[in-house]
C-alpha cells in the first residue's frame, strides 16, 4: 500500500515539476525535496511472516527501499546540494551533467536485512520494467551494480542518509537487446523487482516522459 500513495505522490509532483529548460534552478527548498522525496518507495524482500527456519545465515525478510533518479530527480537533488552549499548556477549544472552522463536509467536501491546474518548475499538481483497484472510476465531489463556511482553527488538523492540500509547504485538500459524501448506508449507504471535468495519484493513508480524512449 505503501508504494502505491507514493506512485500517486510521485505523479502529482512530478506534474509540476517536469518544466522545460532551467526552471528548477528557481525551486525552492521544499519543492526541490518533495519532487526528491516523491521519487522514493519502499517495500520489503520476502513476506512479513516468513520465517529462517534452520537457515541462521541468512536473514528470513529484507527491508527494501528505492529511488528511481529520473531527470527531475536529479535535478532535484543538484538544487539542493546548491542552496545547502551556496553554489553557482554553473556548479549546479555541472551536477546534473554529471549525473545524466550515465547512460541508462539509475535506480538507487537500499537493503536491510532482517535478523540472520545481517548480510546481503552477493547474487541478489534487480530488475526493471512495465508494471502489469498479477501472473502476467512482463518484458524486463536486469540491472548492473555500480558502486562507483555513490561518488556522483547528484545521484545521491535528497533524503538523510538511513545508516540501516545498504546502499546500491543499479543501472538499467532503457532499451532491450533488439532495441525495443523498455516501456511502450501506453505503459503508465514501472516495476522494479528485487531477487535476494529464493525471494523476491517489488516497488512501483509511474513513469515520467523523459524516460519514455521512441
Amino acid at each position: 500500500m505503501k508504494s502505491l500513495a507514493a506512485a500517486a505522490t510521485l505523479a502529482g509532483v512530478l506534474g509540476l515539476a517536469q518544466t522545460a529548460g532551467e526552471a528548477w534552478l528557481g525551486w525552492d527548498a521544499a519543492r526541490a525535496q518533495a519532487v526528491g522525496k516523491a521519487a522514493y518507495v519502499q517495500g520489503r524482500v520476502g513476506g512479513i511472516f516468513d520465517t529462517r527456519l534452520l537457515k541462521t545465515e541468512r536473514s528470513y525478510n529484507y527491508k527494501l527501499a528505492a529511488t528511481w533518479l529520473t531527470a527531475d530527480v536529479i535535478r532535484a537533488t543538484a538544487r539542493t546540494l546548491q542552496l545547502a552549499q551556496r553554489l553557482s548556477a554553473d556548479e549546479a549544472r555541472a551536477l546534473v551533467a554529471e549525473a545524466e552522463a550515465v547512460e541508462g536509467s539509475v535506480v538507487m536501491v537500499e537493503i536491510d536485512p532482517r535478523e540472520g546474518s545481517g548480510v546481503i548475499p552477493d547474487g541478489w538481483s534487480a530488475f526493471l520494467q512495465p508494471a502489469t497484472p498479477k501472473g502476467v510476465e512482463a518484458p524486463a531489463v536486469r540491472g548492473e551494480n555500480r558502486p562507483r556511482l555513490r561518488d556522483v553527488k547528484a545521484l545521491a538523492g535528497v533524503l538523510r542518509r538511513n545508516y540501516d540500509y545498504d546502499r546500491f547504485w543499479v543501472v538499467f538500459p532503457l532499451r532491450h537487446p533488439d532495441g525495443k524501448p523498455l516501456f511502450a506508449a501506453n505503459d503508465t507504471e514501472a516495476e522494479l523487482v528485487v531477487r535476494i535468495a529464493d525471494r523476491e519484493g517489488r516497488v512501483k513508480w509511474p513513469i515520467p516522459m523523459s524516460i519514455k524512449l521512441p
